[in-house]
């Protein structure tokens, strides 16, 4: 494999930034401030541009398989490379639902010969797969829906929790929302609901309430968990509690949109999660900048624009988001609303490090080439015709935003420049070393 010379680019480490030249050797970087004269077949000169690690997102759903007239595993991670995503990890609520090894590795299997970026899928628990779940491996971790489910894999009794929590031992994550509590919402409102009654049927209590329950399953057995998708300010408090178990992150739709929006919107933003009020969504901002949260993934659940436009409640929740959520930190920044290696932190190295992903999410000798090289004065709107997602649509159609990627590197191949795809299938498995997983399990300490 040839030689790549990324010479001048503002480099994004972990602790600042600093111009140098990257050196790109078999898929590797190889050598970093590498001297301007080395030998190399592919020299760019990326003066003016930012280079980031390449993003992980760790939480999409990609249809694939049972649901690809909404989105499947090409056109999503063409979306993935488009915004600079280098890295997913794939939810189990496909169909069927991938909740045992064979299932997994039929999902694997698919994403070989389609993706052009790295995948990972992870396990989905139900009521009765205990033991799938103790047999997984090649796995980020295991996905447990507590509320808002599909298909089996609701799992809100007690004994089914505590079983999952005390046996298995990957990591695990969940959708926290309680399923008794949003059914008490539903049955007190009119049956003439609108999308607004969304965020009341599932409303702050009952996030709230799903997180602590789940925060206690994991201090009492002691089990690594991850929060997916923060969605209101009392949450906050009790992710402060990390007591090197506990992770979380939040997602675009839960800092930028708020319950004033769905006037405008309507069941665009329709999500599960849902959207809170504006106070939340200034709170959970400011808990991402000061470090209570760590990571930051997008939920990415397409749906066609036909069946978001069904009247609620019909109107399913989800909406795409890959794509875009890159350009939306870096016009933050461009605004002085977070720094550079604070968007490196919570899209690449803070989920590698939460899921033990092996060679990815910083910019180090020895790591994969997986890399983004960004115009940080760039302007750009979003368009739905633009959009690489199956689904041609975006909740931020219309949205000037400044900074965007420009190249995107997967294991050092070009796969996205000057908005096309130029490259297909280089994407591979990913691999996880969970024995070093942990975001405070880390050789350099780094943490919250």
């Amino acid at each position: 494999m040839s030689k790549t010379l990324i010479r001048n680019a503002s480099v994004v480490f972990p602790d600042r930034v600093a111009d140098a030249n990257v050196l790109i050797e078999h898929g590797k970087i190889v050598a970093i401030d590498a001297p301007e004269s080395v030998s190399a077949q592919h020299v760019i000169d990326a003066r003016g541009l930012v280079l980031f690690p390449g993003l992980i997102d760790d939480q999409v759903h990609f249809r694939e398989p049972g649901l690809t007239h909404k989105e499947d595993l090409r056109t999503a991670s063409q979306a993935c490379a488009a915004g600079g995503v280098t890295s997913f990890l794939e939810m189990p609520n496909t169909k069927p639902s991938a909740t045992n090894q064979t299932l997994i590795e039929e999902k694997y299997a698919l994403a070989a010969i389609k993706s052009v970026v790295n995948y990972g899928f992870y396990i989905g628990a139900s009521t009765s797969n205990v033991q799938d779940l103790k047999a997984a491996v090649g796995v980020p971790g295991i996905k447990i829906f507590i509320g808002s489910s599909t298909g089996d894999l609701l799992v809100d009794d007690q004994e089914s929790l505590e079983r999952i929590f005390a046996e298995t031992t990957l990591p695990i994550c969940a959708h926290c929302e309680d399923e008794k509590t949003v059914n008490e919402n539903m049955s007190r409102l009119p049956s003439d609901r609108t999308v607004a009654d969304h965020s009341r049927v599932r409303d702050h209590r009952a996030a709230f309430i799903a997180t602590k329950r789940a925060l206690d399953l994991a201090y009492r057995h002691h089990h690594r968990f991850h929060v997916l998708h923060l969605s209101t300010a009392p949450e906050i408090e009790l992710v402060k509690d990390h007591r090197n178990l506990i992770t979380c992150e939040l997602c675009p739709h839960h800092w930028y949109f708020s319950v004033d929006d769905y006037a405008t919107l309507g069941t665009l933003i329709q999500m599960n999660p849902s959207i809170k009020t504006k106070h939340d969504t200034e709170e959970l901002w400011k808990a991402l900048v000061d470090g209570v949260i760590q990571v930051v993934a997008t939920d990415h659940a397409p749906h066609t624009l036909e069946e978001k436009r069904q009247p609620y409640p019909a109107s399913p929740s989800g909406l795409p988001a890959v794509e875009n959520y890159f350009s939306l930190l870096l016009d933050r920044a461009s605004r002085g609303e977070c720094s550079w290696t604070q968007i490196a932190s919570w899209t690449s190295d803070a989920p590698a490090r939460v899921w033990g992903i092996v060679g990815k999410g910083r910019i180090e000798v020895g790591y994969d080439a997986d890399l983004v090289l960004v115009d940080p004065t760039l302007k750009k709107t979003i368009r739905n015709e633009d959009q690489f997602t199956k689904v041609k649509w975006s909740p931020w159609n219309g949205v000037t935003l400044t900074g965007w990627p420009v190249k995107t590197f997967v294991g050092g191949q070009v796969v996205f420049e000057q908005g096309q795809i130029v490259s297909t299938t280089c994407g591979r498995r990913l691999g996880f070393d969970h024995a070093r997983g942990g975001f405070w399990n880390t050789p350099d300490g780094i943490g919250v």
